[in-house]
């Protein structure tokens, strides 16, 4: 039986429904979405970045995968490139081995259309996908994740991640109830946060969206950063519009009277969430400023979501200025928790990379958007 890879339209997304429900009934997990057009990024005249999905059909029209790209323009090594990042590929190989080459068949059929790809946010439990991707040479940098735990008791007793096993879950109590763990964090990222300034001088006001303001800090930014998306206006008002997801908030972060930079965080109460439990879970998912402004910015960004009363607070980061910026205002930087995965050709546009990487500005914004804060 032929497969082949269509553009995701209206009239199949019958199709896809029942995809879902294989997909479902088999217990994957794993599910697409069933809508045709993109509901964050859909395809607009003059914006340059968008989404779009496709299906891997058979001979009888039945859906038996898809995938999504977002293509958006990047600035690398001072050329503006297109660059595309990919969300799956989702396919019954996870419940037949017929459909077991259909996941690498995707991947290729993505590479024709977009040759500089690249995937950000593969952890350990996609050791498979990492594997296929080593082994069509692509390239996998990995990036730390920065954690602030702002109320270490709820922390402790509702992290549905680290509660995972009655032993567990003891210890933590323990560690809840007795005080210890509450004492612990608090000298960790007190001690933490000693290694660089405080950054008091610097303010954060929440702004309805961005205007000339930024476009004149994007300039600004254009030489500093050797590959990042670019971050103008316009683009930053189509990743965080006014509403519907990802509801993030937008903090002009001055000094002085002066604009240095701009975060967008996110402030969510999540329920029964597999990592996350029932936490209220802030998030610095975007962030720009010369690198030299980086730490003041996250601090900034930081006193706004632990007044607003978070539980705790994460960051996926690849700049080492942004990354020390997190550890100096407290946060503990988790090594190789996420991988930046890089195709051939991108591979060639960023070379050579182990200088790119060092002004490589990734977050969580980047890739398909702030997901699972």
């Amino acid at each position: 039986m032929g497969i082949k890879v269509v553009p995701y339209t209206e009239d199949r997304v019958p199709a896809v429904k029942a995809f879902n429900q294989r997909m479902a009934d088999g217990g994957t997990g794993w599910g697409w979405y069933e809508w045709a057009e993109d509901r964050w990024l859909p395809r607009r005249d003059g914006l340059h970045v968008w989404r779009e999905h496709f299906l891997a059909v058979d001979d009888d029209d039945e859906v038996r995968g898809a995938y999504a790209l977002k293509p958006q323009a990047w600035l690398v090594h001072g050329e503006t490139l297109t660059v595309t990042d990919w969300q799956g590929p989702v396919s019954e190989g996870l419940l037949s081995r017929r459909y077991a080459a259909l996941g690498l068949r995707m991947i290729r059929d993505m590479l024709k259309k977009y040759p500089l790809l690249y995937s950000w946010g593969h952890g350990g439990n996609e050791a498979a996908m990492l594997q296929l991707l080593v082994a069509l040479k692509w390239l996998i940098h990995d990036t730390p994740f920065c954690l602030k735990v702002c109320h270490p008791i709820r922390f402790l007793r509702r992290n549905a991640y680290l509660r995972d096993s009655t032993r567990n879950r003891l210890a933590l109590d323990l560690l809840a109830f007795s005080g210890a763990g509450w004492l612990g964090f608090k000298l960790l990222h007190w001690g933490l946060g000693l290694r660089g300034p405080a950054h008091r001088d610097a303010t954060a006001e929440e702004v309805p969206s961005f205007g000339a303001w930024a476009d004149a800090l994007w300039e600004r930014c254009t030489t500093a950063y050797q590959a990042l998306g670019v971050r103008d206006a316009k683009t930053m008002n189509a990743l965080v519009p006014a509403e519907g997801w990802p509801n993030g908030i937008r903090l002009r972060v001055r000094r002085a009277g002066e604009d240095i930079g701009w975060a967008v965080v996110l402030d969510n109460q999540l329920e029964n969430d597999p990592r996350f439990g029932d936490l209220r879970v802030g998030c610095v998912a975007d962030c720009l400023a010369l690198p030299e402004d980086a730490g003041a910015v996250v601090a900034a960004a930081t006193r706004f979501l632990e007044a607003r009363g978070v539980d705790m607070i994460g960051s996926n980061q690849s700049h080492p200025a942004w990354i020390e910026g997190f550890g100096a205002a407290g946060y503990l930087v988790l090594r190789d928790r996420r991988c930046f995965a890089v195709s051939p050709a991108l591979q060639d546009a960023l070379a050579p990379f182990e200088d790119t990487r060092t002004g490589l500005h990734l977050t969580n914004m980047d890739g398909h958007g702030p997901h699972g804060f």
